[in-house]
């Protein structure tokens, strides 16, 4: 999926392995990411046992046994990364696997379902090699990081290099479930090498059988949703003979491995075997599409192209019945002779959609990549999207209470915590991504009889935050002569509702104007509503009750409203926020929402969850060039994940160097984002001493957990300080 190659580009990537991972039919059958062999069953340092209160290690620096792979050079930082070679897919096996490049978000329901969606959108991210700044599972410093947050116009995100195997980054995993997106990696097959690794793995059942095992248990490891498959080389007549019995073996595992699964079969290879890009589905490579889910077509077809397609489909009944798995591609980049393309790709989609197919738009990071400002790449990216909104259905993604929302985009400037600011600097991890809002004219203002206006944006702003890294900042005019208020759509979503909700809304607003939500619900399964929930005061005893549970508002200029709303059997689709001028000339406006957040109201005093098992493992040292001894260490504990929205991670000094050394004050280790977390070269006093690591969860809704349910885990060491060589991890 190269578009520079040939009279067409390719896309692709394939790999599978045995080696010491399960069969296929050992996978887990619910399709989540397969559960980790207990902690210290298969490397030198054990898991503690919970019921321990300290953990002891002999300070050596011998060379780390972690494999290389999976965690940066020079450091113990965890990094996602594919498969290059046959022989890595073949002897890939759980128990060699990232246990910290796994997904924690499970793949949200969303409306309507992709099954039924008419004209599909699927996005390849295809930048710069791939593994970039999104290749460290835990986040990294960044100042200037490309991400992704259309998130409601896309259906399908699959993630692209020139690797055998390419597995998608947790991170991207986790945005894209959040919102509802399938997630596919790719196995791509190029030139001579690849046409070697054809002729090795198609020469027979058993070996494609192999193949496609190895690639559904890595999809099941790291919890994403399929695989693009892309041949771009020639294959012998054995080869070509045995790839669509290679689709659809791979295709039928995933759906019973991963029900809802896509495999989707690249434009390339004839069925003859011949490298020849057809830039649409016809007779020549029909047999590929049907032996798997659909079809990415290469990118230099014309009009023409289309409307055989649509014949084809209006004289075959059961290709008639798949136009939706027809992914006609775009390259954003228009390599080659291709229909739009840049700022014209809303062209190509206009012509693919009046032909009801679907669209699989290649490398939409060229609003990044060609920009010398990367840190102005936002205004791109939302100009981009915002020309192509009206070819794209948008979908709503179903969640559940307690909800909540700061509209963070993955990455900042700085890291916030309820308006305080909590870390400088850039920074970047998409799986501190929450649900996005609706940009461009999704969000714009309700018809002019509703109280229309003018001049009216919303977009994600990085110059302050309530919580993570940006803020919704609403902006427009609002005209004396015109209605004096104005709606914003801010969250589409399905979020069915208790009998009495509790709704906040943090926000900072210019002067002359009021700020309130509304909000759109369905009843009955049937009846749209829209209504405000009604205000409540500071002195209501729900919100002083709710106010001393989370450890006090009102913080930094924001200010928090909450609204009651009593409903029987509702689900609630949309969050609206209303701007009303107060002044009877024109107003200027902006209003930065820092957070929308609905819980239950009967859930406030339940009881508070604990933090358990907390493990300490692969424990490694270093010596720093300094002489400062260094600890790097994996931590592992359990808390119920539909109450958690991070963890924030500290440790403190209990004693050391030496027996009168006082204890120290806790010092932040940063966000966690799983239940699985790595320490990368903490620096720590000299042996003999002992440390204390520490765990607070923090939860969806705000409320404080008292100190005493945090998770703790003691570390004692002793030994020599003695260097006795360097280790890379």
């Amino acid at each position: 999926m190269d578009p520079d190659q040939g009279d067409g580009p390719g896309v692709g990537g394939l790999e599978g392995d045995q080696g010491d991972g399960p069969a296929v039919g050992g996978l887990e059958e619910d399709g989540a990411a397969a559960p980790q062999p207990p902690a210290g069953s298969d490397g030198p340092q054990s898991c503690l046992d919970p019921s321990d209160s300290d953990a002891h290690e002999f300070v050596t620096f011998r060379p780390s046994s972690l494999p290389v792979q999976h965690y940066a050079p020079g450091s113990s930082a965890p990094v996602s990364s594919g498969l290059r070679t046959l022989s890595e897919l073949l002897s890939w096996g759980r128990s060699s696997a990232s246990p910290l490049d796994v997904a924690t978000v499970p793949l949200a329901a969303r409306h309507p379902p992709l099954a039924t969606s008419g004209q599909r959108t699927l996005v390849s991210h295809d930048m710069m090699g791939g593994y970039l700044d999104d290749r460290f599972v835990q986040g990294t410093e960044s100042e200037a990081p490309y991400a992704f947050y259309h998130w409601q116009h896309i259906d399908i995100f699959n993630y692209f290099t020139h690797n055998l195997v390419t597995v998608p980054p947790a991170v991207w995993i986790n945005a894209a479930h959040r919102h509802g997106v399938l997630v596919t990696g790719t196995f791509i097959t190029e030139w001579t090498k690849g046409a070697a690794v054809c002729e090795a793995f198609l020469t027979d059942e058993e070996s494609y059988r192999q193949v496609a095992d190895r690639l559904v248990q890595i999809s099941h490891h790291h919890g994403f949703d399929g695989w693009l498959v892309n041949i771009e080389n020639s294959l012998s007549g054995g080869a070509v003979r045995n790839t669509p019995l290679f689709l659809r073996y791979l295709t039928d595992q995933m759906h019973l491995r991963r029900p809802g699964s896509l495999v989707i079969w690249y434009d390339s290879v004839m069925e003859d075997g011949k490298l020849k890009w057809q830039n649409e589905l016809n007779a020549r490579n029909r047999i590929f599409f049907d032996a798997c889910d659909g079809l990415f077509t290469n990118y230099n077809w014309k009009e023409s192209s289309l409307e055989a397609m649509g014949s084809m489909a209006a004289e075959d009944a059961a290709l008639g019945g798949r136009r939706a798995d027809v992914y006609v591609g775009v390259d954003v980049f228009a390599r080659g002779k291709v229909v739009g393309g840049m700022l014209d790709t809303n062209k190509a989609l206009k012509l693919i959609r009046k032909h009801n197919f679907s669209a699989a738009i290649f490398a939409p990071g060229w609003v990044y990549e060609t920009i010398p400002d990367k840190t102005s790449f936002r205004l791109h990216q939302d100009k981009f999207w915002a020309l192509l909104s009206d070819w794209l259905e948008p979908h709503r993604s179903t969640t559940t209470l307690p909800f909540v929302s700061s509209f963070c985009q993955g990455f900042g400037k700085a890291l916030y915590w309820r308006g305080q600011l909590e870390k400088t600097g850039g920074w970047f991890n998409l799986s501190a991504q929450e649900l996005q809002p609706l940009y461009g004219q999704e969000a714009l203002r309700a018809p002019p009889e509703e109280g229309g206006g003018g001049g009216l944006r919303a977009r994600g702003c990085p110059e302050e935050a309530w919580s993570g890294g940006s803020s919704l900042l609403l902006e427009g005019q609002l005209a004396a002569a015109e209605p004096p208020g104005v709606r914003f759509r801010v969250l589409s979503l399905s979020l069915p509702l208790p009998p009495v909700s509790l709704v906040t809304l943090v926000f900072k607003s210019s002067a002359g104007v009021s700020i309130s939500p509304e909000l759109r619900w369905i009843k009955d399964k049937a009846t749209e509503v829209t209504g405000r929930p009604a205000a409540l005061e500071d002195s209501d005893p729900v919100v002083r009750t709710l106010d001393r549970l989370s450890g006090g508002w009102g913080r930094g200029g924001w200010t928090v409203r909450c609204y009651r709303l009593e409903l029987q059997d509702c689900e609630l689709r949309e969050v609206l926020v209303w701007v009303q001028r107060e002044q009877p000339h024109d107003v200027a406006f902006s209003c930065r929402l820092g957070e929308v957040m609905v819980l239950d109201q009967a859930g406030l005093q339940a009881p508070r969850e604990a933090v358990r098992g907390v493990c300490i493992e692969d424990v490694v040292w270093h010596r720093a060039p300094g002489g400062a001894l260094r600890l790097s260490a994996t931590l592992r504990w359990s808390f119920p994940p539909r109450l958690w929205r991070y963890f924030h991670l500290s440790w403190r000094r209990l004693r050391g160097p030496g027996p009168r050394a006082q204890a120290g004050p806790p010092v932040p280790l940063g966000r966690a984002y799983s239940t699985l977390f790595r320490l990368t070269e903490l620096e720590v006093p000299g042996p003999p001493a002992r440390v204390e690591l520490r765990v607070e969860p923090v939860l969806k809704e705000g409320l404080l957990v008292p100190e005493a349910l945090w998770g703790r885990r003691s570390l004692s060491y002793s030994g020599p300080v003695e260097t006795s060589g360097d280790q890379d991890l």
